[in-house]
């Protein structure tokens, strides 16, 4: 075992294979889809004909944006990687490993808030486990698993790409990377943005989920019907989701950098931090692949509900290779690796910025 685990941040490919996917137990021949590298969801046979979708992830709190706000992210981190399979999110297992700094009347607060937005998602709370532990902190305070189950024909993954397909984009860049700032550093957006471009960002973090985006793309129909692999752009933004879908499918694919919206909000918060939009963390932004003939029925569908939705690209047969374009000129796509929103964040927190 050689390959180095990160500093911080998600494992990589190679660690992965090294590390984990030798090592998962006992084979099931119910397990249709287990863990891949880039991959969120796992896909497992529960009845003739039927399938359930879960996928896990930390329970992200930040007090700081207040209970209410702190908790419908929460929520929405962990809902919006199952509603990429296309079936709707119904349930959900809860493990919190709460700090002791954490009052009784902060916890209530919280799980109300939490509990409400599960509900407004339809998902039934089911199971989990809540105490206090030494060496618990914000912002990961425990983990939860969610569940989607429906017909075997009608999940996706971010696997399930198919050369021809039209590679789309909702919401555009960053928007995680720039709803965050908003919300943790206001005064220092307001001092060097003003206050019209901190309100923008701000709003950008009721965005911060793809869950509405998710249901209303698969309505429209997956795999030869419409939506044949979807993932959300978190860590690494859109560059590294986009190489995520194409590694995990085998296919090549050619990702048009101009044509990735980016907000005037974004680029300028992005430019004040120092960062890549295109490479930033951006929950909220769903990434899909689209049978050609359904592209203009999933890009009206989303429309109508108010997301604006791009067309950045193609997939391509594997022996293509993988690009990045802009202006005409191409580059090779690769992985970012490591997400430059991260270090940005600890360096604006250390210097007391508020």
């Amino acid at each position: 075992m050689s390959t180095e685990l990160p500093a911080i941040g998600k494992i990589s490919p190679q660690a992965f294979h090294e590390y984990i996917y030798p090592y998962l137990g006992a084979r099931n021949a119910d397990v249709l889809v287990g863990p891949q590298s880039g991959v969120d969801i796992a896909i497992t046979r529960v009845a003739p004909g039927i399938v359930m979708a879960t996928t896990t992830d930390p329970v992200f709190v930040v007090p700081a944006y207040g209970w209410q706000r702190a908790a419908w992210f929460a929520a929405h981190i962990l809902a919006s990687d199952a509603a990429t399979s296309g079936l709707p999110p119904t349930l959900m297992t809860v493990d919190l490993n709460l700090p002791l700094s954490m009052t009784t009347e902060e916890f209530g607060a919280l799980w109300q808030h939490f509990a409400n937005s599960c509900e407004a998602m339809g998902i039934s709370i089911v199971s989990g486990h809540t105490a206090r532990y030494q060496g618990c902190d914000y912002p990961m305070v425990g983990g939860a698993t969610v569940m989607s189950i429906g017909p075997e024909e009608g999940y996706v993954t971010a696997g399930m790409a198919r050369p021809g397909d039209i590679l789309l984009c909702t919401k555009g860049a960053a928007i995680e990377a720039t709803g965050l700032f908003a919300a943790t550093f206001p005064n220092y957006i307001q001092q060097h943005l003003g206050v019209d471009i901190y309100q923008a960002a701000d709003a950008l973090f009721d965005q911060m989920s793809v869950v509405d985006d998710a249901r209303i793309a698969s309505r429209v129909g997956v795999r030869e019907y419409g939506v044949t692999a979807m993932h959300d752009a978190t860590e690494c933004g859109v560059v590294g989701g986009v190489y995520e879908i194409a590694e995990a499918s085998g296919v090549g694919v050619i990702l048009l950098d101009d044509q990735i919206l980016i907000r005037p909000e974004v680029r300028a918060v992005t430019d004040l931090i120092s960062i890549d939009p295109l490479i930033s963390i951006s929950e909220g932004t769903l990434l899909l692949t689209v049978a050609p003939h359904r592209t203009d029925a999933v890009v009206q569908a989303l429309a109508a509900h108010g997301i604006d939705t791009q067309i950045i690209g193609e997939m391509t047969d594997a022996n293509q290779g993988m690009w990045r374009e802009c202006k005409g000129k191409r580059k090779p796509l690769v992985h970012p690796r490591v997400d430059p929103f991260w270090e940005a964040f600890g360096r604006t927190m250390e210097g007391g910025v508020k």
